[in-house]
């Protein structure tokens, strides 16, 4: 059986950042309980519960209002638990579902109803326990709206941004692109999702910094990377914590008050930040324009 993942902090402080009306996290994974909920058998990894009452609570912490729940990798294919939530809190959250490659049309039809709004897709080097790259299952995504959002490995976005940028769906990226940070904003990488955010149907997230470095809190040389890729398209950046930080062993867990306060330094201008955590939001996931 794979480690028991630590679980993140269980005091989140009250942010700096007021977060306008209507803000959403866009990348949360929950977990449990287990009886229910149990991990695929080839997961590389498990987890204590992070329930949706949980997150909820945290929402109402942290000033937020919507969260987009992204299907984990420990799961597998098997999104239930995405499905049992979205039908019983519609208004709080929204779905990215790991998808089997055999999903009929009328369960796309189901999930769409629920909430759902993308099919994630992996990096072939994050292993064969989650979908890869899978044209034929984006393009029947694809009909029923759904974007494809693709977690890249390392630079590798290099290598699959025309693939990407060939499927029929809007593209969004996971945890800034998987950019190793250190290589800074001149890397081919980061010149890559440039070109994609160039042809107005990619978005990029600005999520899970501890994924793109191996600093702690406020990570350093991750602001550059947020720089750049807000000033170059702030109309298709959204924001997301990836609570509640699972393999993050041996590093330390950060406080969900201090990722939300990055942004008081990634966009330090508070009409993009409203445009990013709560107008590109909407937009994306098809919650409820905020007037």
């Amino acid at each position: 059986m794979p480690i028991l993942t630590q679980g993140p902090d269980q005091t989140p402080k009250t942010p700096k950042l007021a977060a306008p009306l209507g803000a959403c996290d866009t990348h949360i994974h929950l977990f449990g309980p287990a009886e229910k909920y149990p991990f695929a058998s080839d997961s590389p990894y498990t987890s204590r519960d992070a329930l949706p009452e949980t997150n909820t609570a945290l929402q109402d912490r942290l000033g937020l209002s919507r969260s987009v729940i992204v299907s984990p990798g420990g799961y597998g294919r098997d999104y239930r638990l995405l499905a049992d939530t979205l039908a019983r809190f519609p208004e709080r959250f929204r779905g990215v579902a790991l998808m089997p490659d055999d999903t009929t049309a009328p369960e796309f039809e189901r999930l769409t109803k629920l909430g759902v709004r993308g099919l994630r897709m992996m990096s072939a080097k994050r292993g064969s326990h989650v979908p890869n790259y899978s044209p034929d299952v984006a393009a029947r995504a694809a009909e029923h709206g759904w974007h494809v959002q693709f977690y890249p490995h390392g630079t590798d976005i290099v290598d699959y941004a025309d693939k990407l940028l060939a499927l029929p769906n809007t593209i969004v990226l996971d945890h800034f692109a998987s950019i190793p940070a250190a290589g800074g904003v001149d890397q081919p990488a980061v010149k890559a999702v440039k070109r994609m955010l160039d042809t107005g149907r990619v978005w990029v997230k600005l999520s899970g910094p501890m994924r793109c470095t191996t600093q702690n809190l406020p990570y350093p040389d991750v602001a550059p990377l947020a720089h750049a890729f807000v000033r170059h398209a702030p109309e298709r950046m959204v924001w997301g914590s990836d609570w509640p930080h699972v393999n993050l062993d041996g590093r330390e867990m950060p406080n969900d008050a201090d990722l939300l306060d990055l942004l008081l330094e990634w966009v330090p201008d508070s009409a993009t930040r409203k445009m990013i955590l709560v107008d590109n939001a909407c937009t994306l996931y098809g919650f409820p324009a905020v007037v």
